[in-house]
This record gives structure tokens, sequence and C-alpha cells, in this order.
């Protein structure tokens, strides 16, 4: 009895992805891994991933190099502007027009944690009104997006935003990439990104 229970745990921890590690994804010294596209500034200092509005004030993006497709994300962000930025996952890009889906990273009270298509549907879902405040303004803030086959979980600070069943996310395939916004003024600290396997 006690072997099949230990046989049975051990089965249940490889099928949950339990044993994998997390991989960091940003070494915090350089964008070795990463790809930027746009002319949007990307750029290490003192250990952080920082993004900044460039000459254009357009759209911008930084893919990872790998494709990741069910995986467990963790980061750290901190907006020194009233702007909107992302971090996009099953995504491609053709120039600085990126297809895939984005979990917000935005101002107080404009849905950090829900979930967009760009150049699709739009707004898939938004975290419910009582669960903005869960964002620190001006403040570290910890991000966790889980995706495995067409569910999408989020977290904004230990605090579930989101969750989504979608065929069309469970099609997709692709890099994960951080945005800036356009409109220019923009600029973001980003810090701690790994990602588990699942």
């Amino acid at each position: 009895m006690r072997k099949y229970f230990l046989l049975s745990l051990l089965g249940c921890l490889l099928s949950t992805g339990a044993t994998a590690q997390f991989k960091r994804i940003f070494n915090g010294r350089d964008l070795d891994g990463w790809t930027i596209h746009g002319t949007e500034r990307w750029y290490v200092k003192d250990g952080e991933l920082i993004c900044e509005s460039g000459p254009d004030n357009k759209y911008g993006y930084l893919s990872t190099q790998q494709s990741y497709q069910d995986f467990d994300l963790r980061l750290q962000f901190l907006q020194e502007a009233d702007g909107n930025s992302g971090v996009f996952f099953r995504s491609s890009i053709e120039g600085v027009k990126i297809s895939g889906w984005q979990v917000e990273v935005a101002p107080l009270n404009h849905h950090t944690g829900g979930v967009y298509e760009s150049y699709g549907r739009g707004w898939l879902i938004q975290p419910k009104v009582e669960d903005e405040k869960y964002l620190k303004v001006g403040k570290w803030n910890d991000l966790r997006v889980l995706v495995r086959g067409d569910e999408v979980t989020t977290f904004l600070n230990g605090h579930q935003m989101i969750y989504i069943k979608d065929a069309k996310i469970g099609k997709g395939h692709g890099f994960i990439a951080l945005q800036i916004h356009d409109g220019g003024g923009i600029r973001v600290r980003w810090k701690e990104l790994k990602v588990r396997a699942l």
C-alpha cells in the first residue's frame, strides 16, 4: 500500500510539473536572450530591465528568443509614469504589430492583470472592480501569469485577478514579450523575471 501511495504521489508531481525548476529569463546584466522590436528604449541598469519611450513615442516590444507554451511566469514591475504596458504570451510579431495575448500592466483602475487580445477581440476579461486595489502605485508589484492549455490565471501581489478558459488561446504558440505603450513619457522597471515550464 505504501509503495503504491508513493508511486501515485510521484506521478501526480510529475503530471503537474511540480518537479520543474524556475529559470531566470533576465540575467540582470544585459539583454541576452531577448529581441527588441521598434524604436523604444530597452536597457539594463542596476540589475533592472528598464523600458522608456523612444524618439517615435510608439509601441515597442522586448521578446524572448525562446517560445513558451505552458508555463508559470513570475516577475516584478514598477511603473514610473501614467501609461499602459503589458506582458504578452504565445505571441509572434511583424515589425511592431504583435499577435497573441496581453496581460495588462497599467495605472490604477486600468485593469492590471486582465487579458487583452491585440488586433483581435480586444478585452477578453478584466479584473473585478474591487480587485483593482491590489495594484501598488509607485511601488514594486509581483505579477504571476499561469498558462496551461486553454486556461490562463493571473495573480497580482498574491491575489488572483482573473481566470479564463479560451479555445483560441489554447491553439496559440510563441514567445513571451514585454510591451511599452505608445504616447510618450512612459517608463517601467522590471526585475526578477523567471519562468517554469509546465
